[in-house]
């Protein structure tokens, strides 16, 4: 897999998170917050093998792209 930058939140510390990355698949990766609440992870019932990050409304604009 390929990965091409996209962006990241331009409030973000030196760590660079949330960021914004295009694949050569036709696929994003998304690096963000790791989602912890317990009732959010109930009420996605994410399947084994896939998690969920939270990303800031600011950063949404680079998946138009």
């Amino acid at each position: 897999m390929r990965l091409t930058f996209v962006g990241k939140d331009p409030d973000s510390n030196p760590t660079g998170s949330p960021t914004v990355y295009r694949t050569d698949r036709n696929t994003w990766i998304i690096q963000g917050w790791t989602v912890t609440d317990p009732e959010a992870i109930s009420e996605m019932k994410i399947p084994e093998g896939e998690t969920a990050v939270e990303i800031p409304d600011r950063i949404v604009h680079y998946l138009t792209q």
